[in-house]
């Protein structure tokens, strides 16, 4: 297996902070984190997940191979989606061509969430393939896979949303620039803006591939 970086992104806090800023309210405000996940978790998938956690672990015999090759999957594909968020020409600064309208930067931002979205859930499948591979690991494949399903559809809404806070905040920035309360580089301001949000999106999305990659076995190989 050749030597690649591992991302190890702290990606909670980051994520939060940049649509707290982007939004205008405090990183702080808002229910914890266990009482959201409640509302979010109903009861036919607290009983799926129940299954997952309590139920009899499927036949090790008919796991998928083992994949060798899954750390470096996972680190590679991380390094060519933040590259191509870094490298994206819309979302350069400075960028005279471009004009002072939200549409192309709505575009960029559904085209690498779309991208995310695909790379993330392709790998997270091989990881579970790979854990279930590993008797002592099987359940945590259940687990992750019936969590997948519980938390997907609140997920999806709520980063699907995102392009729409991004307006909201390009339309404030602009507002403030004509009314000279900010300064005439605004547009380069939320180019960078959303290029940071997007890098920490990437980090978030990776967040339980990183949680699975680490319950592998580092030192044995895989049976």
């Amino acid at each position: 297996m050749t030597s690649v970086p591992h991302p190890v992104p702290v990606a909670g806090p980051v994520f939060v902070r940049q649509l707290a800023r982007l939004a205008g309210v405090d990183a702080g405000q808002g229910p914890p984190l266990a009482a959201t996940l409640a509302q979010w978790i109903d009861w036919p998938r607290a009983v799926t997940l129940a299954g997952a956690l309590d139920g009899r672990l499927a036949d090790a015999a008919g796991a998928a191979a083992p994949d060798p090759g899954i750390a470096d999957a996972c680190a590679q594909s991380h390094a060519r989606l933040r590259e191509a968020i870094l490298a994206d020409p819309v979302l350069a600064v400075p960028n005279d061509a471009a004009d002072a309208d939200f549409a192309p930067l709505r575009a960029r931002h559904l085209a690498h969430q779309r991208a995310m979205l695909a790379a993330t859930g392709r790998l997270r499948g091989r990881l579970r393939d790979a854990l279930a591979a590993v008797p002592r690991l099987a359940r945590l494949a259940e687990v992750d896979a019936a969590l997948e399903q519980a938390l997907a559809p609140r997920e999806h809404a709520l980063l699907g949303g995102l392009p729409d806070l991004v307006a909201r905040h390009f339309e404030r920035t602009r507002d403030e620039a004509a009314a000279g309360v900010a300064d005439t580089a605004w547009l380069d301001r939320v180019r960078l803006d959303l290029r940071a949000l997007l890098l920490a999106e990437l980090d978030l999305r990776f967040s339980p591939i990183q949680a699975l990659l680490a319950a592998l076995p580092a030192d044995d190989p895989l049976p």
